[in-house]
């Protein structure tokens, strides 16, 4: 019921509307709408409320990581048209896993925060409390498995546009890492649980710091936030601008076995194309330079001998010459 309340509340476009209009059309009490209206204000939401005018937003909330406000113009088909929001929850990614095999296709983990986050190779992600996007998307794609390490680059793409699109200057570090001024602001895991021929479900987890101004010492020279860069952008717009750029190109990928908008992206805004990087593989250290990501999604690289070789996804970490990237 709060959902069709905030609803109501958002197309009335900051405009008053009464609480006997609320009731009519809900079909509850009017000592019923202001429960609801009250429950609604201690979640962060801004509502004023005046005798004989009713109730209406002061501000539209921008940064609260409802469902209600995720769903309010967001223009997907099935990319989050179903989202679980938690306050507090150990790993969206645990969750997502835990009800994948019922799950909608296209359902959404949110967490304001995560107590037990996870970044690649069991590293633990800094996931503090309204700071930033911590979210899962379960996927269920008919494709084989050899063919799911694909959908890191499509996230990866998916939230450099959306982030170029809110005029953040994102680039990518191959393969799931999102860049800000030579720092780390995003990182995204994916898991996949699957038989020899079949892919059961995919979870695809995205961290992303938006407003975190202080990080732990070991990883303050290398991680960075949206906010921190001096970007000022709504953590709402945020995951609609990736749900919807997901959806395009997972689509186009899973349904036409099209890569092209996701490789374009991944090579227009690399972090390391053309660059001296260091590969890194069993504590073995390669300084290589990076070539190009081929059609596959693989990395492209020259080591000093002149030689090409293909890294594929998951198999190596990559450094930059002088720093992260």
């Amino acid at each position: 019921m709060r959902e069709k309340i905030v609803n109501l509340l958002l197309n009335s476009d900051l405009e008053f509307i009464s609480g006997e209009e609320i009731s009519k059309q809900l079909g509850i009490s009017r000592t019923a709408v202001w429960k609801h209206i009250n429950v609604l204000k201690e979640q962060g939401y801004e509502i004023e409320s005046v005798n004989k005018k009713g109730y209406r937003l002061k501000e539209s909330p921008n940064d609260i990581l409802s469902k209600e406000n995720i769903l309010h113009n967001l223009k997907t088909k099935f990319i989050g048209k179903e989202i679980i929001h938690f306050d507090s929850i150990d790993s969206t990614n645990n969750y997502a896993k835990s009800i994948a095999n019922e799950a909608t296709d296209g359902t959404v983990i949110l967490s304001e925060e995560q107590v037990s986050g996870r970044g690649r190779l069991g590293k633990c992600w800094h996931s503090e409390k309204h700071e930033g996007i911590w979210m899962s998307i379960i996927l269920k794609p008919n494709i084989l498995p050899m063919d799911a390490p694909f959908i890191t680059l499509v996230a990866g793409a998916s939230i450099v546009k959306a982030l170029r699109n809110l005029g953040v200057e994102a680039t990518i570090k191959w393969p799931n890492d999102i860049i800000l001024n030579g720092k780390k602001t995003c990182g995204i895991l994916t898991e996949l649980s699957a038989e020899i021929e079949r892919v059961n479900y995919i979870v695809v987890g995205i961290g992303i710091n938006v407003k975190t101004i202080n990080f732990p010492e070991e990883i303050g020279n290398i991680a960075t936030s949206i906010q921190r860069e001096g970007y000022e952008i709504s953590r709402v717009d945020i995951v609609r601008n990736i749900l919807s750029e997901f959806e395009l190109k997972y689509n186009s990928y899973i349904n036409e076995n099209d890569k092209s908008s996701t490789l374009d992206v991944c090579k227009n805004y690399s972090a390391i194309i053309g660059k001296e990087i260091y590969t890194i593989k069993n504590n073995v250290k390669e300084q290589v330079t990076c070539i190009d990501i081929n059609e596959n999604g693989d990395l492209v690289v020259k080591d000093k001998n002149g030689k090409l070789k293909e890294i594929i996804s998951g198999e190596v970490s990559i450094r930059g010459e002088h720093g992260y990237v």
